[in-house]
């Protein structure tokens, strides 16, 4: 018989990517509308610091821990055609995951109160009745939003990825109607209550959307708690250390929540607007890449040695991918940023100061941008080998970092940074609760240092395992001068071009993000060719095939 034709990993990646980058674009399209009808105000900090309370349960046990935990075993039975066992494996695991998660939402929803005295004791009168209510209505959507992580893990092991990345773009229609239908009819404490309500509906129609593909391509699915299956206790095994891992990593979010909140409440709503476009990158070209690689990964057979040397290539591939994209982007967030910031919020109750302040919160990000976009497919790879505890010991170091650098950014050295921005001549933004918000721009920076020791902690691991495995320096050399190069001429075209041409088009700002933002897409994927690197070249042929 031929040999069976290998799944192309470039060409899921592709296929992730598009469905993340529609669903992001929902997103972005969300939070404009969000930025438009709330802004800054305690309102948008309540709905936003309530809205990571079961996110955080969500992520704990959603796509992540699957990924890492579900994925590898059922992949592998994919591979090895034993459909039935992949579908009883599937069945118990959804199981599971509907008694653990909806046991720990109806306990979570009586105990919303103390809850919010510990990730936002900033919070107070008001503004905390008003977060309690929204956590309260929102932690129903997240049992939801698991299971369609669970139909995520599914779908991906049977190479159909654009449906389950594409879904949430239904999640983001449903609270865009309920902004738009809502937003001149009530008070903003009101209409975030409603978006609470509108948040849940969502969630329940990001889980139905995919019910039917996961029907189609696992009909063998059968639901039951018959833990004593091997292939699922190998699940079970590698899902607790990777929930603490994944539970690691989120409580350096709510580290970051903790201390925003003890700056106020436009610090929360601004700390979550940076991070909408923050993710962004880090979705689209590292989720994508590495949501394609482990499947692929995971469901490698032969010896030891010939195992080690596929990941070695995929991960040589996946790392180069993921450069090409990210790199241009800490150079654009950092010199053309206000612009994209603008072009996304501003209007209505989002003004130029909310604008300026999220950008620099935005530039902070950036430190560790490319670290932890690259860090997850390094993750991926120790997963792919049943390996969740080596991403977990790091994970608590990065964590640790966070926290104890954030304090120091946030407060005794904020001075500092506020010191910086003079110095550079750029404005300080002028915000009701002063300039002591601006000490988020530290926490954002120093959980980007934090996540450059745990990226060369991973690689250094992952080195003793399979071999080196990193980037050329002369490649990355290439990529950052192409980067530069585009960003002076995105300057450039915003302060000479784009005054002659955007004050006489509508939708000033998003017309002159189009502007500013093609030029340097332009010239660096014009030097990037220049200076031959393959992947520019690749991309394009991608884009222009027929």
């Amino acid at each position: 018989m031929p040999a069976k034709a290998k799944p192309r990993a470039a060409g899921f990646a592709v296929l992730v990517a598009a469905g993340i980058l529609l669903s992001r674009i929902a997103g972005l399209i969300r939070v404009r509308v969000f930025a438009h009808y709330l802004g800054n105000s305690p309102a948008a900090g309540a709905y936003n610091a309530g809205l990571k309370i079961p996110n955080f349960l969500q992520n704990l046990f959603g796509e992540g821990v699957l990924s890492a935990s579900f994925i590898p075993v059922y992949a592998r039975l994919i591979a090895e055609d034993d459909d039935e066992m992949a579908g009883r494996v599937a069945g118990v695991i959804l199981s599971l995951l509907g008694v653990v998660v909806m046991a720990i939402v109806t306990v979570c929803v009586f105990l919303t109160p103390w809850i919010i005295d510990l990730i936002a004791p900033g919070f107070q009168g008001d503004v905390r009745l008003l977060t309690i209510r929204v956590v309260q209505i929102l932690f129903p959507a997240t049992g939801l939003l698991v299971f369609s992580a669970w139909c995520l893990g599914v779908l991906n092991s049977h190479h159909k990825f654009f449906v389950s990345y594409v879904a949430p773009v239904v999640w983001n229609a449903a609270m865009i109607a309920t902004l738009v239908f809502f937003g001149t009819r009530t008070s903003q404490s009101g209409l975030v209550i409603a978006l609470a309500w509108g948040t849940v509906v969502g969630s329940a129609l990001q889980f139905g959307i995919q019910i039917p593909f996961v029907l189609k391509y696992a009909p063998r699915i059968r639901l039951s708690l018959q833990t004593s299956l091997p292939h699922v206790r190998t699940v079970i095994r590698s899902f607790g250390p990777v929930v603490i891992s994944r539970g690691v990593v989120q409580l350096s979010g709510y580290v970051d929540q903790i201390i925003a909140s003890w700056l106020g409440t436009a610090a929360v709503a601004g700390l979550s607007y940076a991070q909408t476009i923050y993710f962004l990158p880090i979705s689209l070209f590292g989720m994508s890449v590495a949501a394609a690689e482990l499947p692929q990964m995971s469901g490698a057979i032969g010896t030891a040695d010939e195992i080690n040397t596929a990941l070695r290539m995929r991960l040589e591939r996946g790392l180069r991918q993921i450069a090409f994209f990210v790199v241009p982007t800490v150079t654009a967030f950092i010199f053309i940023g206000r612009v994209l910031v603008a072009a996304l919020y501003q209007s209505g109750q989002f003004r130029t100061d909310d604008t300026l302040y999220v950008w620099y919160i935005l530039i902070g990000s950036t430190f560790g941008l490319l670290a932890v976009t690259l860090g997850r497919l390094y993750s991926s790879a120790f997963y792919a080998l049943r390996d969740p505890k080596t991403p977990l010991r790091f994970a608590m170091v990065r964590v640790t970092l966070t926290a104890v650098l954030g304090l120091l950014f946030a407060f005794p050295l904020r001075p500092y940074i506020i010191d910086l921005i003079a110095l550079l001549h750029m404005p300080l933004p002028n915000l009701p609760e002063g300039s002591k918000l601006l000490g988020v721009i530290g926490l954002t920076a120093s959980a980007g240092m934090a996540g450059w020791i745990e990226f060369a902690l991973l690689r250094r691991a992952l080195a003793r395992r399979i071999g080196s495995v990193k980037l050329a320096p002369s490649f990355l050399a290439r990529l950052w001068i192409s980067g530069l190069v585009a960003a002076v001429a995105g300057v450039a075209c915003h302060f000479y071009l784009a005054p002659l041409i955007t004050p006489h088009l509508p939708f000033r700002h998003i017309s002159e993000a189009i502007l500013v933002a093609g030029a340097f897409g332009v010239v660096y994927f014009a030097t990037a060719i220049l200076l031959g690197i393959n992947e520019a070249r690749a991309t394009l042929k991608r884009f222009t095939r027929r």
